[in-house]
């Protein structure tokens, strides 16, 4: 999992007074019988990166476009600032778009790439030569001013893509899918440039992806979507710790999934008894559950822990290594259970060519805490 961006205490979504920039109220989009997105609201805040997170079809590009102004809501309404800008055509919109395909004029060079919107909007040419000159050294592409797109690596003409949608200086820039085309290597590199780029500016983004690290990376909130409604919003580190759904927990990261059904609670703790688990787990819940309410503990890999043999405590369960993933970094086992559920633990490798001590078919014994797993109720 990439590195979560960390922020401060108080977030404006945090604060009662705070203003929202966008404001989706019940948004609908039907394309003929199918719902494209399905009553959607959130508030999107000044200065925020905020991703719309899902799989193919789940909504979000609909919804992004949208907000751009290239399809018009069958129901509801979008407001940036406070202004209803829903039946506003796009060019009167205070966003700027940066498309998957970038889009670049092949005929024109970089410079006059990044200056064709200022042109079109009638801006002086001395201005135009500045703007355009601040915008490359910010996307650091000077020294390819005079190049052509056909000219330029995969890398380079998204930072050209990038710089002539922040020329105009849009309150909002909409990415979507804006790493794509670039390879792993490189995809990583620039997540962390355009995060430095839009805290330098000020500016608010809103970026479109089907990549979980990518989001997680970049983002102070996450909009998680399923079938065009919204699962889950959330700051990465929440949504990761704490998913509010099967589904959320299973689409960020790798997860443990234990169903069972609530024996007792107490002020801080709910006892679950698990035939997945092949015993009694206890979770760190305050939120009030019924006795003998269905529900599912999840557990992250990285969470488990091995210890020499069983004692007895709940959050103990036995089995036998059945595969082994070896990423570098860190290994991936997983575990069948004498019940038939499999499961996963992660181990970090700290030394290299160490010896593994693990091997296949070899029986372990797993603990982890009270805190450090949840309970579902969906």
């Amino acid at each position: 999992m990439a590195t979560i961006r960390s922020f401060t205490p108080q977030e404006p979504w945090q604060a009662p007074e705070g203003e929202p920039l966008v404001r989706i109220e019940k948004v609908t989009k039907k394309f003929g019988d199918v719902y494209a997105v399905d009553e959607v609201s959130l508030d999107i805040h000044k200065g925020e990166f905020f991703s719309l997170l899902g799989s193919s079809g789940c909504g979000k590009t609909t919804l992004l476009r949208m907000l751009a102004g290239f399809e018009t809501p069958s129901s509801g309404r979008i407001f940036i600032d406070g202004v209803d800008i829903t039946e506003v055509p796009p060019y009167k919109r205070p966003i700027n778009m940066m498309f998957q395909s970038y889009a670049l004029f092949p005929h024109m060079s970089v410079e006059d790439n990044i200056a064709f919107g200022l042109k079109q909007e009638g801006m002086a040419k001395a201005e135009r030569k500045e703007r355009v000159a601040e915008m490359m050294s910010l996307v650091q592409i000077s020294p390819f001013a005079k190049r052509k797109p056909h000219q330029l690596s995969g890398g380079q003409r998204q930072r050209v893509a990038l710089a002539r949608a922040l020329a105009k200086q849009p309150k909002i820039l909409l990415l979507d899918e804006p790493l794509g085309a670039l390879d792993k290597k490189l995809r990583e590199k620039t997540q962390f440039e355009l995060v430095n780029i839009q805290e330098r500016l000020g500016m608010t983004f809103i970026i479109v992806t089907h990549d979980q690290e990518e989001a997680m990376t970049m983002s102070s909130r996450i909009a998680l979507m399923r079938d065009g409604r919204i699962e889950q919003i959330d700051p990465p580190r929440r949504l990761y710790e704490f998913p509010s759904t099967q589904f959320a927990a299973s689409f960020i990261g790798s997860i443990n999934l234990l169903s069972g059904y609530v024996v007792e609670q107490t002020s801080h703790y709910v006892t679950i008894q698990s035939e997945e688990a092949g015993g009694l787990l206890r979770v760190h819940h305050s939120q009030p559950l019924v006795a003998g309410m269905p529900v599912t503990v999840a557990i992250r890999p990285e969470k488990c822990r091995l210890i020499p043999e069983l004692t007895g405590e709940p959050n103990e369960v036995s089995g036998v290594i059945k595969e082994i993933a070896y990423l570098g970094d860190v290994s991936i086992y997983h575990v069948d259970l004498p019940s038939g559920k499999r499961v996963q633990f992660t181990q970090s490798n700290v030394q290299a060519l160490a010896e593994q001590p693990l091997t296949w078919e070899q029986t372990v014994h797993l603990s982890w805490k009270e805190d450090s797993c949840g309970v579902l109720t969906e």
